[in-house]
């Protein structure tokens, strides 16, 4: 009676414990979660944390389980592209499907300014109904072993780890519900016995070889199990007694005919596979010593209490059917022993022989008229690998790629934009290494040119979304403070490797190639003003001491984002909208009216003089032009006449980076190689024309420099 009333106190006091961390729906937070959790269960009432684990909330509705609730952060913290992690409020239901999952909190650029919040939704929205185990990929077909969503338009990458942090959040949180099956109990494929061949071998070959295994039990060590339990001091044995052997246990695998076989003698295995129906298996269990793995308490109907089978996680015993008597070994040099048996493993155990199981033998000593204490020792067994052979997994490249980090799908899933990427990045490299020689052929240049802007504008930016923005810097910079992580950076291929190839262009010749060949903005606002031209659109050249002091611009812009992105990394990512490159480039132009109206301003002034926002309003522009002045070489080549007294050069240059003076200012150049076209046409540079008509006279050296025409400004 007294453990009775015992029972129903504790019963009671877990029942209490159980209200008392009950919280009304009406009361709980955050509030984005209480909504999530209303719209799936409107007749939620309460939230109790889960007792085994209290990021779980179990939902009632009155005293019924609707189901359960969680925040992904909890679970899961994959970063994004802002390389901070989502927050997503998932809710399952009993059976283990997404009855609501809504993103409650993120720091993603795109989706703070520029996608509408409701696209988001509309896009959590598509997992409801989904099992916590189903395989779901972003975009694709859905097929029998996977099932694909549509993706979002400009924030390819977030919609990317938002599916990853649902679908891998749900499955852990319902496999420890028990709702579906863990990924950690996932078995390989089934081993197949090799039966087909046969060798004698000794028992000491046997037990050499791995195919018997022992376990030999002192009475020491198994009264040192017992310590600090109810059962220490019970039993023990004396001092000079603990060196003797309890029990001396083997075990084998007897399907295989070069173990069973040599165990058992012919005529005995004979019978024996003939008794094991598909599916089942035999193991045999000998032993010495004092106690007996059988169980003194055993009978006939009953289960063997004192050994078990444990293989991936599960326990099976046999019963009184399971069991054969083992009256005589054939096996050569094998010992005698007082206890023999072979037990049967039956089919609806899904035994696999080639994978490690454990045979466990339970000591049990009694501490009071119906309670004891149990220590469990187990005798692990592996198969020898020449005794069986196993099937590849049948596993798609999508079971593979589903198991690799999240960067590495998103590499796999680009990997045709990365191949074109790279083609045109080796283009562009060739065009920069021979530009001495293209640029003699003027034509044939500027017809690679635009054919390579309408290659980055096309491809590279409205295609691949390779825009780089000043917000990658910032991004780059304050992981540098809070927690450097290559993953945030890896996560977006097309962008990775852009920064990287101007990292490496920064080096060898400055801002000026990523700007004028690689920017997809800059490469619309160069093709928009040349259509201008051609349309005979009047330009304007603004007076160069004004085009220098509006330089300072974007340097101010770039320092006032810099500052504020110590602060606040949002409020960052908010001001650089001063960038239009989310409207016209990510975005394509479908956002609200303001934004576009920005962008066909900046593009609209552009007709007129080229590229303005690129010289004095990007911010981008000015990270990149800090660090040129670490570049190794100067490719552009000049004249001792380059501005005294021929000034044709930096009248041409229409981004107006070739000072006065007749040098180019690295920080502010575009690369666009119309000068290099000039210095080595013969017909156009002054220099060049004065020699050649020296030639004509028979001289060998240019005219003097008042023979040099002088460019007038107009």
């Amino acid at each position: 009676m007294t453990a009775y009333f015992r029972l129903v106190f504790l019963l009671l006091l877990s029942l209490m414990a159980g209200a008392l961390h009950a919280v009304p729906l009406s009361e709980y937070q955050p509030v984005a979660a209480r909504q999530v959790i209303q719209k799936a269960f409107p007749a939620v009432s309460a939230v109790v944390p889960r007792e085994s684990n209290r990021a779980i909330q179990e939902l009632y509705a009155g005293d019924e389980l609707k189901g359960y609730a969680y925040q992904s952060l909890d679970f899961v913290q994959t970063p994004a592209y802002s390389g901070k992690p989502l927050n997503i409020v998932v809710v399952l239901g009993t059976e283990g499907k997404i009855v609501g999952a809504r993103v409650i909190e993120h720091h993603e650029p795109i989706l703070l300014v520029g996608i509408p919040e409701r696209k988001l939704h509309e896009f959590t929205d598509q997992y409801l109904g989904l099992k916590a185990d189903q395989r779901v990929t972003v975009g694709g077909t859905s097929s029998e072993h996977k099932v694909a969503v549509d993706g979002l338009s400009g924030a390819t990458v977030t919609v990317m780890v938002v599916n990853e942090v649902i679908m891998k959040s749900a499955h852990r949180v319902a496999a420890e519900l028990g709702l579906v099956e863990s990924l950690s109990d996932a078995r390989p494929p089934m081993a197949n016995i090799q039966t087909d061949s046969f060798q004698d071998k000794s028992w000491q070959t046997l037990l050499g070889e791995g195919s018997v295994r022992r376990l030999k039990l002192t009475r020491g060590e198994v009264d040192d199990a017992f310590k600090g339990t109810d059962a220490e001091g019970i039993d023990t044995t004396p001092q000079d007694q603990r060196d003797e052997p309890l029990i001396d246990l083997y075990a084998a695998y007897l399907d295989v005919p070069t173990i069973g076989r040599n165990l058992l003698g012919q005529k005995q295995f004979q019978w024996l596979t003939g008794e094991l129906k598909e599916g089942e298996h035999a193991i045999a269990v000998m032993a010495n010593g004092d106690y007996s793995f059988k169980g003194s308490g055993y009978v006939r109907g009953g289960i063997f209490d004192r050994i078990q089978i444990r293989q991936f996680g599960d326990t099976f015993n046999f019963r009184d059917l399971d069991y054969y008597r083992l009256s005589d070994v054939y096996a050569e040099g094998m010992p005698d022993f007082n206890e023999m048996a072979i037990f049967i493993i039956r089919q609806q155990y899904k035994f696999d022989p080639g994978s490690e199981w454990t045979l466990e033998l339970t000591v049990k000593r009694q501490t009071g008229p119906l309670d004891s204490e149990f220590q469990v020792f187990p005798l692990i067994y592996q198969l020898p690998d020449q005794y069986y052979t196993r099937p590849e997994p049948v596993m798609t490249e999508e079971d593979m790629l589903a198991d690799q980090p999240m960067w590495v799908q998103m590499w796999y899933q680009r990997e045709f934009q990365i191949v074109v990427l790279g083609i045109g990045i080796g283009v562009l490299l060739f065009i920069l290494f021979f530009q001495d020689w293209l640029v003699k052929k003027p034509k044939m240049m500027r017809w690679i040119r635009h054919a390579f802007l309408t290659y980055t504008l096309f491809f590279i930016g409205w295609f691949a979304l390779g825009q780089l923005s000043i917000v990658n810097v910032l991004t780059f910079v304050n992981s540098l403070i809070s927690g450097f992580s290559w993953n945030t950076f890896l996560i977006d291929p097309v962008i990775f490797i852009l920064w990287a190839v101007v990292a490496g262009i920064i080096l060898l010749w400055g801002r000026a190639v990523y700007c004028g060949w690689l920017c997809p903005f800059g490469a619309l606002q160069e093709l928009l003003n040349e259509i201008a031209r051609k349309f005979k659109v009047p330009q304007y050249t603004v007076p160069f001491p004004v085009h220098e002091r509006l330089w300072a611009i974007k340097y101010i812009i770039l320092l006032v984002l810099f500052g504020l992105s110590l602060d606040s990394m949002a409020t960052a990512e908010r001001l650089a909208e001063v960038e239009p490159f989310k409207t016209a480039i990510t975005l394509k132009f479908d956002r609200s009216w303001p934004f576009v109206t920005y962008a066909v301003a900046l593009l609209v002034v552009n007709l007129f003089t080229r590229k303005v926002f690129c010289r004095y309003l990007c911010p981008l522009g000015a990270a990149l032009a800090l660090p040129s002045k670490l570049r190794v070489f100067d490719w552009l080549k000049r004249r001792k006449e380059c501005g005294n007294p021929c000034r044709l050069c930096d009248h041409e240059c229409e981004v107006q980076a070739i000072h006065p003076d007749g040098h180019i200012n690295y920080m502010e150049c575009h690369y666009c190689l119309d000068c290099q076209m000039t210095y080595f046409d013969d017909h156009k540079c002054p220099p060049l024309i004065v020699k050649r008509r020296g030639k004509r006279r028979g001289h060998n050296a240019p005219g003097h420099p008042e023979e040099i025409p002088v460019v007038q400004v107009t």
